[in-house]
């Protein structure tokens, strides 16, 4: 053991030369996932590059969708347009962008625009660029110059769904009552029939036949819109045709695929795993993309749709709304409209688990003493007994936003019932479900639960309620608390309260809820999502699109901490056992780069050398305390590894100056057995073993 001990030691100290400094400068860094997202569109260049439009904004890959990568823009994309020179148009609820680059940046080109709800795009062969609006008046814009200017086409009234350019520059508009047709660039318009009917698809073959999906079936035409023949009773909201002219729908059940121009189709499903298939999209190669509507990312077949497989490697865009880690310190993401994910590995790698969890929208989740996990979602909860291997249906039927479980294992569900607040209560680990809404209004968002068994419920429009008695009855605590719509609350060990609400800020009680004080210096964004903890009494306040934000004295002041977060809405947290904060965001999980505990300085006198001392108290449970002395000013880290040499977590990741320190680990969660932590300070470098004794 002792000369396995000394190889590891020297394998760690080999690891100083290959340490990122630069990385380390970030407070965040981005998990390897949850990959998946809510697909919006699909497009591809004369490369084969292939570009998908999700929730978070829009990826890109370079290999027929083996991997993924975020480029510039980060807002959601409606519709994707590519011309003949390879810049990319993306139409936007904020109008319309250009990229000259591949998609690495991104320029707004929309003077002229009158309205920005960009629902539609599509490129003539003279270049010009014609752009549909949808919500405020469907109306068709027209820009000759690479969308430098945009003028209004004579096309106004229906809400443009999408666009298509035969090989002879007619423009066809599918809108919310039916198709128009333009032979005149724009100049004019006029229907073309399908009138009374959504359009939801459109696409052109190499004959000029037109393939329309409506609200009443699929429809062509083979005469330029002139009439048209109904070829398949379904809904389509995507078409795509390939070089041989194979036609592929998407459906909400698949993919169907037409190879005789659509007087017959079948089925082509095998491998998807999720069917409401909203865009299609085949690049050069003949590969064929399909994105799912909600949370399932994208799938591939490279074999004309015999077979499907999921290509969501790099593709972050899901919402992840809920946050939970257990006592082995397994983490779990619950996310819109992609189901529960877990990670065994600190965020290394996830995996969806949803076998049971007939609803993925899973907005709550919390775990027992017993390791049973429960999710809140829009129909209800589900209980898993295996990590989250299985689920099944408790038969709450609500939409639940919150779950809190107190000492005595009772779980409290917050749920939105558009008539009156809802709190639901289970004493049985959730085989039964008791509504406890005594005293309560408004529709119930947040939980907490204090020392005392106290029960506070954060409501909208409500405010806050408090109740002493398990739930069984409510008083309202609103006194100074002047914005009612209230998303988070977080308690503190010495049970101050803190609520996060959707537009005043942070709010906080010292004194069990009775009175409330605004305190917001330094928060530049105040619609906080979600509040958390740590054991040095750092509160983190997540924001929708002002990021994260700290405060070290009780709320008083709030610093942002947003280096390294790409994605600007963080609708949860969690704190693992070494301190490291996970948010979830609007586009994955992102994770601290260091403990968020606190160093504590000892002495500010220098020592005579730098030192690495042994913990104490060794064995321990379940925390410790590690001290060491630097010598000299420099950027400083000390890291706990398994006996394997893997990074267990990073304890402490900043510039110190000389002086005498100490630092906690609180390893909750973490097994029994040796660890090794290493200290290094510059050119110093020194490791020593633990003992972790449960």
């Amino acid at each position: 053991m002792i000369k396995s001990l000394t190889i590891l030691f020297a394998a760690l100290i080999s690891l100083v030369a290959t340490d990122s400094l630069v990385a380390q400068a970030n407070f965040w860094e981005q998990t390897n996932g949850p990959y998946g997202g809510s697909v919006t569109v699909l497009a591809s260049n004369s490369s084969g590059h292939i570009f998908v439009g999700v929730s978070s904004g829009v990826f890109r890959s370079t290999d027929n969708g083996d991997s993924w990568t975020q480029i510039g823009l980060t807002t959601t994309s409606s519709a994707l347009a590519i011309n003949s020179s390879g810049h990319i148009f993306a139409g936007t609820f904020g109008g319309v962008f250009r990229s000259t680059n591949n998609g690495e940046a991104w320029d707004s080109v929309n003077t002229g625009l009158t309205n920005r709800h960009v629902s539609s795009l599509a490129i003539n062969p003279s270049g010009h660029i014609f752009a549909g609006t949808y919500s405020g008046g469907g109306i068709v814009f027209r820009s000759t110059d690479n969308g430098d200017n945009w003028t209004v086409t004579g096309l106004s009234g229906p809400g443009v769904v999408n666009l298509a350019i035969n090989t002879s520059g007619h423009i066809f508009a599918g809108t919310s009552d039916g198709v128009f047709r333009s032979t005149n660039n724009g100049t004019s318009w006029g229907s073309v029939g399908l009138r009374n009917r959504s359009v939801g698809a459109l696409a052109i073959n190499s004959f000029g036949h037109i393939f329309a999906g409506t609200s009443g079936g699929t429809f062509r035409s083979t005469d330029n819109g002139d009439n048209w023949t109904l070829v398949l009773a379904s809904y389509l909201p995507a078409l795509a045709i390939n070089s041989s002219g194979h036609i592929f729908a998407g459906t909400y059940g698949g993919v169907l695929r037409s190879t005789d121009n659509g007087d017959n189709w079948i089925q082509v499903n095998t491998g998807l795993t999720y069917f409401e298939v909203v865009a299609l999209a085949i690049n050069s190669s003949g590969y064929i993309f399909a994105g799912i509507r909600l949370g399932g990312g994208v799938f591939r077949s490279t074999d004309n749709g015999d077979n499907w497989t999921e290509a969501n490697t790099g593709l972050r865009g899901l919402q992840v709304l809920a946050l939970a880690i257990n006592s082995s310190g397994h983490i779990f993401a619950g996310t819109l409209f992609g189901g529960v994910f877990r990670s065994t590995d600190n965020g290394g790698h996830w995996t969806a688990i949803d076998t049971g969890l007939t609803e993925l929208d899973a907005r709550a989740l919390a775990i027992n003493s017993s390791g049973h996990i429960f999710a809140g979602t829009s129909y209800g909860v589900f209980r898993s007994t295996d990590n989250g291997d299985n689920w099944t249906d408790t038969d709450l039927r609500a939409q639940v936003e919150d779950l809190a479980i107190n000492s005595s294992g009772h779980i409290f569900a917050a749920a939105l019932a558009w008539v009156q607040g809802a709190v639901y209560r289970s004493t049985d680990n959730g085989d039964n479900w008791t509504l406890v809404n005594t005293g309560l209004s408004g529709n119930a968002l947040a939980l907490a639960i204090n020392s005392s068994g106290h029960i506070f419920v954060g409501t909208y429009y409500g405010g806050i309620f408090r109740s002493t008695d398990n739930g069984d009855s409510w008083t309202q605590v609103n006194t100074g608390l002047t914005y009612l719509d209230v998303a988070t609350l977080a308690i503190n060990s010495s049970g101050h309260i803190f609520a996060g609400t959707y537009y005043g800020g942070i709010f906080r009680s010292t004194d069990n809820g009775d009175n409330w004080l605004q305190v917001n210096t330094g928060l530049t964004e105040h619609s906080i999502r979600s509040l958390t903890i740590n054991s040095s009494g750092h509160i983190f306040a997540g924001s929708s699109g002002g990021g994260a934000f700290r405060s070290t004295d009780n709320g008083d002041n709030w610093t942002e901490i947003n280096t390294g977060l790409t994605n600007s809405f963080v609708l949860t947290f969690v704190i693992n056992s070494i301190g490291h904060i996970f948010a979830g965001t609007g586009g994955g999980v992102f994770r601290s780069v260091q403990s968020t505990v606190d160093v504590k300085e000892l002495s500010d006198e220098m020592p005579s050398a730098f030192h690495l001392d042994q913990n104490y108290p060794n064995p321990f449970n379940p925390s410790t305390k590690i001290r060491f002395r630097l010598h000299g000013s420099g950027f400083t880290t000390l890291k706990v590894y398994d006996v394997l040499g893997r990074e267990v977590g990073t304890l402490m990741n900043e510039e110190l100056k000389p002086g005498s320190y100490e630092v906690t680990w609180e390893a909750h969660g973490m097994a029994s057995g040796v660890y090794l932590y290493r200290l290094q300070a510059g050119d110093f470098v020194e490791t020593k073993k633990l003992m972790l004794m449960r």
